[in-house]
């Protein structure tokens, strides 16, 4: 494996462990087990009534030496336990069938919650081909192993089980030679289950670096056709297909040596029971009869055998996707991060949530960071030490020139990464302890991007606030300057895949629509209309004013006009922060702030107090927040 796709592996998501996949899987049996035990019931039941006319053929064999035969009454038996055979089996498939949907249903769901409760630094290391191709190949492979594979082996076992257990009722000494091929089936699948979940699991990142690398190429056309990258690009696919090719061929070979050592090992038993059969009958040992139906018993069980050590390879694969589907969990031991909080109201919400200002529930809302560092990557500290208190409804702007580490500081605040060495606590709670939901509850980051669903545009707005009536929708619209359009086109308009196509600034007006409705008591903004053209950028920038108003809020600053309004601005050199104090002093201290300022504005580095303070002349403004 070369060094791309090692540095691939070492940001994917988790995987889960042979033992955590069991756990899993017994949980499952566990919650379904009354289903499951009518299941094998029927199967059972299928494969009693298969034993019944093995036994009457060899009856009838010796019959016919005698003069005795029945033919009608052999022929009227035969049929009447073949058709009841025939209802058995199709009632246990429809049971197996409906009770491999409902696991899947749930193991879908269950992969839906564990993924949307990930936190955004993981989604961010991982990047879109993992998390794609568990929602895609893996989920697929896992259907095929669910609604195929699970119900075949049930099927091939209970056969299996009940088979040879009439073949010993039958004669004790006739079922000793089917032992003949299990040393080389046990040889052979001990042999392939020892590589063939490592290597199913190759395969699975394989194909995740294969969707990973097209999504950056597609994703990112314009920049490729720009700066001339196709043929690196090109390289970058080939060398992906070529190591998926690899891993394909892999578990290939695995199945051609297993399956064909297991197709030749099927033909021993029925050798070895004619012959040793025969051998027993010649000394009056056994009768025609029994030897008759042994030899038909064990043909009869060569099916459930094949099918059983097929389905192994697709219970492989299933468990390799299970085992990354189940990986996708932020905290496997206590899901503490996931969960979601309690409240006083039952429905996980605090009691008085909705009506939230800064300092209620229970809190006051004051952020503090506590020598704080932060890295991407080891031993290469993008935040150095940093400590802010931030206090409840003040407005602070970080500002800094490019790399100094302005964005990963938001993205701290935000809960979105969680620190290094130190701490950054809510009410002196640290944030990586509050679960995901309570976390966007309080603290909420916007940036320039937004993303509509494919649903109406009331049901894009309630992803917020589910239990919203449609007079918190029209009053959350209303807030962002959006409500007349909207109204226009419907809330129950379709918007995304297939419905209307909303232009950015309304796209973000609906994003806004959607804070308003979560209420969160601290906002992080990181440049939200930066994005935008400025006649739109001022339409937008009024919205999220009102947005702003009575709430905590950080802004990261790469225009310095966001500054001038904030209570405070905290400069930001190299990782750390060098100066913090309101606009004017750190203007009059005619140190960093007063040189980006003056840089900004196209002069030299200002001394003492700086230029006059005010708005530049050019670019969109934010309104000062009122309090």
């Amino acid at each position: 494996m070369d060094a791309s796709a090692q540095a691939d592996n070492a940001r994917a998501l988790p995987v889960a462990s042979a033992r955590q996949v069991r756990r899993h899987v017994r949980a499952l049996v566990l919650r379904h087990r009354r289903a499951l035990a009518g299941t094998v019931a029927l199967h059972a039941l299928a494969a009693a009534c298969g034993l019944v006319a093995p036994r009457v053929l060899g009856d009838f064999v010796e019959d016919v030496g005698r003069g005795t035969a029945d033919i009608e009454r052999v022929v009227l038996l035969i049929l009447g336990f073949v058709l009841l055979q025939g209802a058995l089996l199709n009632t246990a498939m429809y049971t197996a069938a409906r009770l491999g949907e409902t696991v899947l249903a749930r193991l879908r769901e269950n992969f839906v919650e564990r993924l949307l409760a990930l936190p955004l630094a993981t989604v961010d290391r991982a990047g879109t081909g993992d998390l794609v191709t568990r929602t895609t190949r893996d989920v697929d492979e896992l259907s095929v192993a669910v609604r195929s594979a699970v119900p075949d082996v049930l099927v091939s076992l209970t056969t299996i089980v009940i088979t040879l257990g009439g073949l010993v009722v039958v004669g004790p000494l006739l079922a000793l030679p089917c032992l003949v091929a299990v040393p080389v089936l046990w040889g052979a699948t001990r042999w392939y289950l020892r590589r063939a979940r490592a290597g199913y699991l190759r395969e699975s990142e394989a194909y995740a670096r294969v969707a990973e690398g097209l999504a950056e190429t597609v994703e990112g056309t314009r920049t490729v056709e720009a700066f001339g990258l196709a043929g690196r690009r090109a390289e970058r696919a080939d060398r992906d297909l070529r190591l998926a090719g690899e891993a394909e061929r892999y578990t290939l070979r695995l199945r051609t040596v297993f399956l064909p050592v297991s197709d030749v090992s099927y033909v021993l038993p029925v050798v070895a029971t004619l012959i040793v059969g025969g051998l027993l009958h010649a000394h009056g040992r056994v009768s025609l009869a029994a030897v008759t139906a042994a030899t038909l018993y064990v043909q009869q069980v060569l099916g459930p055998v094949d099918r059983l050590l097929s389905r192994l390879d697709d219970l492989q694969v299933g468990g390799a996707s299970l085992a990354r589907l189940t990986g996708v969990d932020p905290d496997p031991d206590t899901g503490s991060r996931a969960g979601p909080p309690s409240g006083p109201d039952g429905k996980g919400t605090p009691a008085g949530a909705r009506a939230r200002t800064p300092g209620a529930a229970g809190g006051t809302g004051r952020l503090v960071l506590k020598d704080v560092t932060f890295a991407y990557q080891a031993g290469r500290n993008v935040l150095h030490g940093v400590s802010l208190d931030i206090e409840p409804g003040e407005r602070l702007a970080v500002v800094g020139p490019s790399g100094a580490g302005k964005t990963t500081l938001g993205r701290l605040l935000a809960g979105v990464h969680p620190p290094g060495t130190g701490s950054v606590t809510l009410d002196g709670v640290p944030l990586a302890d509050l679960p995901l939901p309570q976390l966007r509850r309080q603290v909420a980051l916007v940036t320039q991007e937004h993303h509509v669903f494919g649903d109406t545009l009331r049901g894009n707005l309630l992803l917020a606030r589910p239990d919203a009536t449609d007079d918190d929708v029209h009053r959350a619209l209303e807030v962002v300057g959006a409500l007349d359009w909207a109204l226009g086109l419907g809330l129950g308009a379709r918007l995304g895949a297939g419905g209307a196509d909303l232009p950015p600034a309304r796209a973000q007006q609906l994003s806004l629509a959607r804070l308003v409705l979560a209420d969160p008591h601290t906002l992080v903004l990181d440049e939200a209309t930066s994005m935008l053209a400025p006649p739109e950028a001022r339409d937008l920038e009024r919205s999220l004013a009102a947005v702003l108003e009575g709430r905590t809020v950080v802004a990261v600053a790469h225009r310095l006009h966001t500054a001038h309004d904030a209570d405070r601005v905290a400069v930001m050199e190299n990782g750390r922060i060098s100066e913090v104090g309101p606009h004017d002093e750190l203007l009059a201290r005619g140190g960093a702030y007063a040189a980006l300022w003056a840089s900004w504005h196209g002069e030299g580095k200002t001394p003492g107090a700086g230029p006059a303070p005010g708005r530049p002349p050019s670019g969109p403004a934010v309104p000062p927040v009122t309090r």
